[in-house]
């Protein structure tokens, strides 16, 4: 270095030192190679790292390396509220098919005893079913009278919860009403059915009338009876359900 400066008297003299230079090199604010594999953090500021450890080379293990799975735990099925638990779409909406068919079966059979836990339910999908046939029945014989079913369905429906009410101990629920009183419709179907194929003015469509009001007045009689436990009463209660049945009937024959 003397020799160097006395040959150049003229050159700027500074303090830095070239050995200063090589030391600070392999210092880094924060950042450090380790084996080829580039950490963060792991030298302190001015911390001095020697090159042989910046150069030592990482052993290959001779296949690249898997990463570890974990199973993600399906922490819904210790939910007490998970779909297991939940009802079947059919029982959420109260559609019960064997109860229907039971309910059917009733009123096919005037005779046969009705179930009263079974009539007691607000079963209204056999009721829609039978009154939509019964206004497409009426249709097919060229009588427009949808408006006419469902208006008097529940007028009918509201005066016989009123009454059932006043004559029971026990409260009845419209539902329930609804429910048997277009449940008991399925006679008067049958009744309009047979109108489009023969004209029920006349004598044998006037019997034929008579005996379906008396058919669907006894059934729904017997199956209010038998949900509210009014034994003994069931000419009381049969004699406004054929009131009712009895409008429907006009509107099949006229």
């Amino acid at each position: 270095m003397s020799n160097f400066q006395h040959q150049e008297p003229d050159f700027y003299q500074t303090s830095y030192n070239i050995d200063d230079a090589q030391q600070e090199q392999y210092a880094y604010t924060g950042y450090s190679y380790e084996g080829s594999i580039y950490s963060p953090g792991s030298v302190q500021d001015g911390a001095f790292m020697p090159p042989e450890q910046l150069t030592r080379s990482v052993p290959h293990s001779g296949h690249f390396s898997e990463p570890t799975y974990t199973a993600p735990t399906l922490s819904y099925l210790n939910d007490p509220n998970s779909f297991e638990d939940e009802l079947p779409l059919l029982d959420e909406l109260g559609i019960n098919f064997s109860h229907i068919w039971q309910k059917t079966l009733t009123v096919l059979n005037p005779m046969k005893p009705a179930d009263g836990s079974i009539m007691n339910e607000s079963d209204l999908t056999g009721p829609m079913i039978f009154c939509l046939a019964l206004g497409a029945t009426l249709l097919l014989s060229g009588k427009v009278h949808f408006g006419y079913v469902y208006g008097i369905s529940a007028v009918g429906c509201l005066g016989i919860y009123c009454l059932l009410n006043l004559m029971s101990v026990t409260e009845v629920s419209c539902g329930c009403v609804a429910s048997v009183l277009g449940y008991c419709l399925l006679p008067m179907v049958l009744l309009s059915s047979s109108a489009v194929i023969f004209s029920l003015q006349g004598i044998i469509g006037t019997i034929l009338t008579v005996a379906v009001i008396g058919w669907c007045s006894l059934s729904a009689s017997k199956m209010f009876i038998s949900a509210l436990s009014m034994e003994g009463q069931q000419l009381l209660v049969a004699y406004p359900c054929a009131l009712l049945y009895g409008v429907f009937a006009l509107l099949t024959v006229f």
